[in-house]
């Protein structure tokens, strides 16, 4: 369609699964994993330069850690990642989740607006799309539950085929969730109540299965738009707070992954694609790349996660 931004490559990275893309305004740097790779990625925009770093485990999602570093849902449980000078990179194992079946992993997860950190599980193999998947919440605090490292991890939704797309609204009170698997294929909103980290009423806020695409990784505006990736059609939706379809981006791969707003202004919006092995790839070489585009709107600061306390957090950089 003429007027729509183009799609920038930023880097060929040729990820396998390019996935959960972070900007830190304080390096004005982007960061994303390779989940298949078990790779932390950044690339810093003045200098163009490629940092990688490689956990003992596939790594879902991430989200920048308050006290420096990440936090991650990996595939036995969540961990504290701290990326060193070196190439090397410390581990410290934070939970272990006691998944429902074997052959499980972490997947889509971001913290609140007040600094817990959500993610979902799904199956390694998601073809037969048991609804084993469920969605938890993690929180350091006194709890009896805590876990050694000091934190507690709360069961929120469960019944889950592949869970994705979190994303939470400007005020923090509506939090978006999809399933990308092929049987389901829906997004949906919840109320999400700050004070004590729980979503409720559960209603369908997009049917994806007459639009192109799954739905897949998301981010929401300084709008209150939700943008997310829609899998297999190469296009990024953008959705308004009523569920209306606004646009759709093209971009030159077919599955992107998730998207994410950076930037100096957070005005650009990158996303990270998939490189599928075993296809003919001729018809898109770029796959598995990062690409940037210029929606014309703004995003918002990504939450940290906090250690200690969950207070409404504005701008974390």
């Amino acid at each position: 369609m003429s007027g729509m931004p183009h799609a920038e490559l930023v880097v060929d990275a040729r990820n396998a699964v390019g996935e959960s893309p972070v900007w830190m305004a304080g390096e004005q740097a982007l960061y994303w994993v390779d989940i298949t790779a078990r790779t932390l990625n950044r690339w810093t925009a003045a200098t163009q330069a490629l940092s990688q770093w490689t956990a003992p485990e596939m790594i879902g999602c991430v989200a920048p850690h308050a006290q420096g570093g990440w936090i991650a849902g990996m595939e036995t449980g969540l961990f504290h990642l701290r990326p060193q000078a070196s190439g090397a990179m410390d581990v410290q194992r934070l939970s272990t989740e006691p998944h429902g079946q074997p052959g499980m992993r972490f997947n889509d997860g971001r913290c609140d607006r007040q600094g817990r950190f959500l993610a979902g599980t799904m199956m390694i193999n998601m073809a037969p799309s048991p609804r084993a998947g469920c969605v938890s919440s993690y929180q350091n605090n006194s709890n009896p539950g805590a876990t050694p490292a000091g934190g507690t991890v709360t069961r929120l939704l469960d019944g889950l085929c592949v869970p994705n797309g979190m994303a939470f609204s400007p005020d923090g009170r509506t939090m978006y969730l999809s399933d990308s698997h092929p049987t389901v294929q829906t997004i949906w909103a919840f109320d999400y109540d700050t004070a004590t980290g729980s979503p409720r009423n559960r209603r369908v806020f997009v049917d994806m299965n007459p639009l192109p695409g799954r739905p897949d990784g998301a981010a929401v505006d300084a709008e209150g738009c939700y943008w997310i990736c829609a899998n297999d059609a190469g296009l990024i939706h953008r959705f308004t707070p009523a569920g209306r379809l606004d646009r759709s981006l093209a971009v030159p791969v077919k599955k992107p992954a998730m998207c994410a707003f950076g930037g100096a202004q957070l005005d650009t919006l990158f996303v990270t694609s998939i490189r599928p092995g075993g296809v003919d790839l001729s018809d898109q070489p770029l796959a598995g790349g990062v690409f940037a585009l210029r929606p014309g709107v703004c995003g918002l600061p990504e939450p940290c996660f906090s250690p200690t306390f969950h207070q409404p957090q504005g701008d974390t950089r």
